[in-house]
């Protein structure tokens, strides 16, 4: 699986059109805490069936793209978080510890 990085709002537009599932990532590349977060979840990724569109927000150079998904998708900003959307709807988010890719996987087979 690949990441598709998030550097423009536009982005954010075609994902809440898409039908189906996406994933958001929001990383801080600043914080230790974000960095082990992204890496546990990249460890285990292969769950998520490969039809998820994954994309990933670096929110120290993209600040303003991290306010536009926490108004878009309603959701509290926090970091490391992320964001299972279905059908352009936000349907599941997690931070910190709680990020899991077994949950993400888990809430679309269900």
């Amino acid at each position: 699986m690949q990441w598709t990085s998030l550097t423009d709002t536009a982005q954010l537009d075609e994902i809440k059109k898409q039908s189906g599932y996406s994933v958001i990532f929001k990383h801080s590349t600043r914080c230790s805490v974000s960095l082990m977060a992204k890496r546990g979840f990249e460890s285990d990724w292969d769950v998520i069936p490969e039809n998820t569109a994954l994309y990933f927000l670096d929110l120290i150079a993209h600040r303003d793209i991290s306010a536009q998904i926490a108004e878009l998708f309603q959701v509290h900003h926090e970091s490391p978080q992320v964001l299972l959307i279905k059908d352009g709807e936000c349907i599941f988010d997690a931070s910190h510890s709680d990020i899991s890719a077994d949950e993400i996987a888990e809430s679309i087979v269900a």
